[in-house]
């Protein structure tokens, strides 16, 4: 009597367990189905999204469509679509009113012709009636469309010229080349003025550059640029150490100080970098620096005060040099510091200055070094990130100020359709089986004693 009382009580609970282990079963099945989990385990989180790219994304309110011009398989690449594909997907997750279309040129050559497509594999994305061609897939070339699109009207930047100024389009390790081929990337349209030959500064200039310029402007030029900030005209202006060149009327007018000499920072020995390279590591409360927390490098900066005013509202931008100073000698002798004559750290090398001016604000920006966007040093710290975030705040798309898209530093771990069933049936049969098998042995066992 106790027997069968004993086997009633195991056979319930063996019952109670198996009923409970299918119903899990199940679930997971049904979490499985429904829901999708990832981990990115790459270094620097490669297979997933950079913040940069999910907050452009952001951004694009409204449906994104892409059609891809791309034949089923390529002789030398293989399956192209199902690259493409996954590419896209992860930009997908994070919208998912992003479609993606694939058409076959040669079976459609006649859309593909009316798209201007050139290439096999070139995808046109099209968003709020405007249109972008892209043939490189990576996400920093994706993500810079992205930008394009996102920017909401053409914004125009344009350096003066004339007077032997960096150059937005040169190649010399002093000119702005780089600089200039990334703002085009992320949707600017880039020009050059010489005051000479208009009569004044184009009414669609979003951003005015004037970087270094080498020979006096005539008295003329500078009328027309102060009546250009006069009307409310937006600036970025890089000044090196030296004279001005004719443009003192303008520093006075925004309320500037240039005192004479360059920056010493004895930290940049650190880097193992001269004295005369400024790191920029405190940054003033303003959009251009928002979740920035770089370094940024300043060679041969000069100090930039802006005096007290009741017509501009004016932050320090960055502050340099906490243990160094303004070193006015020579610096082909010892740089040491002369308490007599130097001015000690911290230093501020770039302010911003603001004002309402005719129901807008106007915004410019002085940077007291033009080197840290030159060619030769663009690369270092974080200078591009904050020259584009500079550029964005002036043409008033502090909505794109966003860190740059990351660089890939490792491959992608791709696995067959076959190892993947493998791997899914261990999950969903095998492993549900040895658990069901564990079950029926411990009954089996208790069953004979």
């Amino acid at each position: 009597m106790v027997t069968q009382k004993r086997r009633t009580y195991w056979l319930m609970q063996n019952g109670v367990f198996m009923v409970l282990l299918v119903l899990l079963t199940g679930l997971l099945g049904y979490l499985a189905r429904e829901t999708r989990v990832q981990w990115d385990i790459s270094q620097n989180g490669r297979n997933s999204l950079s913040q940069a790219s999910v907050d452009v994304l952001e951004k694009i309110n409204g449906p994104l469509n892409a059609t891809v011009y791309v034949t089923a398989q390529d002789a030398q690449s293989g399956n192209i679509r199902k690259i493409i594909r996954e590419f896209l997907s992860r930009y997908q997750r994070v919208k998912p009113d992003f479609t993606v279309t694939f058409i076959d040129p040669t079976e459609q050559p006649k859309l593909t012709q009316e798209a201007g497509v050139q290439v096999n594999g070139e995808m046109v994305v099209t968003f709020n009636g405007r249109r972008e061609h892209l043939s490189t897939f990576n996400e920093q070339a994706f993500t810079h469309l992205l930008m394009r699109l996102a920017r909401p009207r053409e914004k125009r930047v344009t350096m003066l010229s004339g007077h032997g100024e960096r150059k937005l389009d040169g190649i010399a390790n002093h000119d702005l080349g780089e600089f200039g081929k990334q703002l085009m990337a992320k949707g600017f349209k880039t020009g050059t003025l010489r005051l000479s030959i208009v009569p004044d500064v184009p009414i669609n200039t979003s951003v005015l550059v004037i970087a270094s310029p080498q020979i006096d402007l005539r008295e003329e030029e500078v009328d027309k640029l102060l009546a250009y900030i006069s009307r409310g005209g937006n600036l970025l202006w890089l000044i090196d150490e030296g004279p001005l060149h004719g443009l003192q009327p303008l520093a006075e007018k925004l309320e500037l100080t240039l005192s004479p000499g360059v920056v010493v920072d004895p930290q940049a020995r650190q880097l193992k970098l001269p004295v005369t390279v400024a790191l920029g590591a405190n940054y003033g409360q303003h959009p251009v620096m928002r979740n920035f927390d770089y370094i940024t490098m300043f060679p041969f900066a000069r100090q930039i005060i802006v005096n007290e005013n009741e017509v501009w509202h004016s932050i320090s931008l960055v502050e340099t040099a906490s243990s160094g100073w303004v070193e006015t000698g020579k610096l082909d002798s010892p740089i040491v510091f002369d308490k007599m004559y130097d001015v000690p750290g911290p230093v501020s090398i770039a302010a911003t200055l603001s004002r309402t001016l005719h129901d807008r604000e106007q915004r410019i920006a002085v940077i007291g070094s033009g080197n840290f966007l030159a060619n030769t040093y663009l690369g270092n710290g974080n200078n591009l990130d904050f020259g584009i975030n500079l550029v964005n705040w002036l043409a008033g798309d502090e909505n794109l100020i966003i860190i740059q898209p990351r660089a890939t530093l490792d491959n992608n771990l791709v696995l067959s359709e076959s190892v993947l069933i493998i791997i899914a049936g261990g999950f969903l049969i095998l492993l549900p089986l040895a658990f069901l098998a564990s079950g029926l042995i411990i009954w089996w066992l208790r069953a004979r004693r």
